[in-house]
C-alpha cells in the first residue's frame, strides 16, 4: 500500500531544477510544499542541459522580454551558487569563465558582428578579436578561425552538481519529496495551490502551448585532464555549437535542435553532426573520449518565453514551464518570482501566461 500524499499549502509537481528551485524559495517563504515527480528528480531535461550562463546569446535580438529576464536572473546566479553551497555544502561548478563567439566563415562573421553591436547597445562587456588573437587565448582553436568575441559575463555551472544541491536545500528546508509519484489529476492533488513544472511535458496536463524541442548532446574526457580550452566556445548559425569545459578535464558538447516530439533516441547523425562541427572550430576535441551520448527535451513555446504566473482560469495552478534554452540560466529568478506569487504578490512581468490566453491561444 502507498503512502498517502501529505496536504501541504503547495505541490509542485515537476522535480527539475525549476521545480526544486520553487519548491526550496517557498519552504523558505514559510509555505508547507509537497514536490512530486513521476521520475527520478532532475532526470529530465536538467540533467542533459548545458549549464551555460549566457543570457544574451540564447535569446534572439527581437526577444526583448526573454533577454530582460535572462539578464536580471544572471546577476543573481553568483549569490544563488553561493547560498546553494552555503546551505548544503555542494558545489555546483559555477566558473566565471567568460565565452568566445567564433567565426569560420564570412556568414558567421557577420552573425559575430552584429553580436557584437547588440551586446554594445546593452551595455553590455563585449571585445571584438581576431583570429590570431583568439587563438592566443585559446591556442587549440583552428588555424582558420577568422573572428570571435570575448564575452566575459558569460559564465556556466555544472547542472548535474546544482540538482544534486537544490535536493539537499529542500530536504533540509524540510519539503516533503515524493519522485517516483504519477499525478493524472491535479485535481486531486492535496494542496490549497499547484506549481506546474513538468518541462516538455506541461502542455499535456493542461492547455498552455508547450511542446518538446530535442537536443543531443555528448559528454566528453580528456584523460591527461584540463587544458584543451578553459572558456566555453560557441560558433554558428546556421548550425550552432557550444563546448562547455567544466574545468577538470570534462566537457559538454551541445546541441542539435530537433522537432521530433517525445523522442529522446541518440542518432548517428546527430553525434556525426556535433563532432563534425566541433572539429572544424577545435580540432583537438576529436580526441577526446565519449563519456555519454545524451539527448533531452527543452520545454519550447510560440515566443521562446518561459511561462510564469497564475493561470488566467484557474487561480489555484501557478506556471514555471516553458524555459525552452534557458532553464538553468532563468532558475534564480523564475523561483522567485513563482515563490512570490504564492505568498500573495503578483509580480508584473511579460512572461506571464496572459499572453497567450490574449491572443487566442489555448490556456
Amino acid at each position: 500500500m502507498t503512502n498517502p500524499l501529505p496536504h501541504a499549502d503547495v505541490a509542485v509537481v515537476g522535480g527539475g531544477v525549476i521545480g526544486l528551485a520553487v519548491a526550496w524559495r517557498a519552504r523558505q517563504r514559510g509555505l508547507d510544499v509537497l514536490l512530486i515527480d513521476r521520475g527520478d528528480l532532475g532526470a529530465g531535461a536538467s540533467r542533459a542541459a548545458a549549464g551555460m550562463l549566457a543570457p544574451v546569446a540564447e535569446a534572439d535580438a527581437q526577444e526583448r522580454a526573454l533577454l530582460v529576464h535572462n539578464l536580471e536572473s544572471a546577476r543573481r546566479w553568483p549569490a544563488f551558487a553561493a547560498e546553494l553551497g552555503d546551505v548544503t555544502g555542494v558545489d555546483v561548478g559555477y566558473r566565471a569563465c567568460g565565452s568566445l563567439l567564433l567565426a569560420r566563415d564570412r556568414d558567421e562573421a557577420e552573425h559575430v558582428e552584429r553580436e557584437r553591436a547588440l551586446r554594445e547597445r546593452m551595455g553590455l562587456k563585449v571585445e571584438r578579436l581576431l583570429g590570431s588573437e583568439a587563438r592566443r587565448r585559446e591556442p587549440a582553436l583552428a588555424p582558420s578561425l577568422r573572428l570571435a568575441l570575448a564575452l566575459p559575463d558569460d559564465h556556466a555551472v555544472e547542472p548535474i552538481r546544482v540538482t544534486a544541491a537544490l535536493i539537499e536545500a529542500c530536504v533540509r528546508a524540510g519539503v516533503h519529496v515524493r519522485a517516483g509519484t504519477d499525478v493524472s489529476d491535479l485535481a486531486t492533488l492535496p494542496a490549497e495551490r499547484v506549481v506546474i513544472a513538468t518541462g516538455a511535458w506541461a502542455g499535456e496536463s493542461r492547455r498552455m502551448p508547450v511542446r518538446p524541442v530535442k537536443g543531443q548532446a555528448l559528454r566528453l574526457r580528456d584523460p591527461s585532464g584540463p587544458g584543451l580550452c578553459d572558456r566555453v566556445l560557441r560558433w554558428g548559425p546556421p548550425t550552432p555549437g557550444y563546448l562547455v569545459p567544466r574545468g577538470d578535464g570534462r566537457y559538454y558538447l551541445g546541441a542539435t535542435m530537433e522537432e521530433r516530439g517525445f523522442d529522446t533516441a541518440v542518432t548517428a547523425l546527430g553525434v556525426y553532426e556535433l563532432l563534425r562541427d566541433a572539429g572544424e572550430v577545435i580540432p583537438g576535441l576529436l580526441e577526446l573520449e565519449i563519456e555519454e551520448a545524451l539527448a533531452g527535451l527543452r520545454p519550447g513555446t510560440p515566443d521562446n518565453a518561459p511561462i510564469v504566473g497564475t493561470d488566467p482560469a484557474d487561480e489555484r495552478i501557478v506556471w514555471a514551464t516553458g524555459h525552452f534554452r534557458n532553464g538553468i540560466l532563468l532558475c534564480p529568478l523564475t523561483a522567485e518570482l513563482v515563490a512570490d506569487e504564492l505568498t500573495g504578490g503578483r509580480p508584473d512581468h511579460a512572461l506571464r501566461p496572459e499572453r497567450f490566453a490574449a491572443e487566442g491561444a489555448p490556456a
